[in-house]
């Protein structure tokens, strides 16, 4: 029996925590770690309106965007790329300090932030492909995770609503899925909303089946990486100004404007 296929039956996912040490024991277990009331009150409210809005804002003008990843006759899955750009609020999240925490814990720094972008999962909507995240690296990978995600719960995730599904401890395994691991069997990340969940990028996970009549589940999902690879949205040509111009030093870091060694540099010298 694979390790995919027993994962389930032999580990629960974890309790949330607020303590990023038993955070990252679970990470280190399981594959995950779940945080609860990371966004509470007007902060989450102010979140979740800004999504929607920049969602709806997409369909009026004709741009929507739907997931890929191999959905099959569904068009209720809507995908919100670049998000930095849409509201100041994302960049609050983007770089929240307990998501830079764990990438610290789990990556090291610097680090880069190599995509953040929404997912809103609509009634009947349809599973994703079983994927881990960390795709862009080359293989064989490394015995170390080289991304991680981290999740954000903008409305509550539910097993009925599309809840994100993982495969626990299929980072053990330290490859991709393939065609012969679909059938693995998932456990849905259900959380309330305000909560995030730290993900190691060789996680299996896919997004789950919305079977609801009327729920929108949304999610922001932020994915960080070792700073040798290259982002996912190309942040030079992507990002609004005004992001870069007013950003913090842990901002202008994790989008590689700002670096030490021998990156991030112009004309040999770090940017200060």
């Amino acid at each position: 029996m694979t390790l995919a296929e027993e994962a389930p039956r032999s580990a629960l996912l974890p309790s949330p925590t607020r303590d990023l040490k038993q955070g990252l024991a679970d990470i280190r277990h399981h594959g995950l770690a779940i945080v609860p009331d990371v966004l509470v009150g007007d902060q989450l409210k102010r979140a979740r309106d800004a999504l929607y809005r920049a969602a709806a804002d997409d369909r009026a003008r004709g741009r929507e965007q739907k997931f890929g990843l191999d959905y099959e006759h569904d068009d209720t899955n809507q995908r919100v790329w670049n998000v930095l750009s849409r509201d100041p609020v994302f960049e609050d999240l983007a770089f929240h300090r307990t998501a830079v925490d764990y990438v610290r814990a789990v990556l090291g720094w610097p680090a880069l932030l190599g995509n953040i972008s929404a997912n809103i999962t609509g009634p009947g909507g349809g599973e994703m492909v079983l994927h881990a995240d960390q795709i862009f690296v080359p293989t064989p990978w490394p015995d170390e995770p080289q991304g991680c995600n981290v999740a954000w719960c903008l409305d509550d995730f539910t097993e009925a609503n599309g809840a994100t599904r993982i495969v626990p401890g299929s980072h053990r395994l330290n490859r991709q899925s393939g065609p012969e691991d679909a059938g693995a069997a998932t456990v849905p990340v259900e959380a309330r909303a305000g909560s995030i969940f730290a993900i190691d990028g060789r996680v299996w996970h896919k997004t789950g089946a919305n079977i609801t009549r009327d729920q929108r589940r949304a999610g922001l999902f932020a994915v960080y990486s070792l700073p040798m690879y290259l982002p996912q949205e190309n942040w030079w040509l992507s990002l609004d100004p005004a992001v870069r111009q007013f950003g913090s030093d842990t901002l202008l870091r994790l989008l590689g404007f700002r670096g030490d060694y021998f990156y991030g540099r112009v004309n040999g010298r770090p940017v200060g």
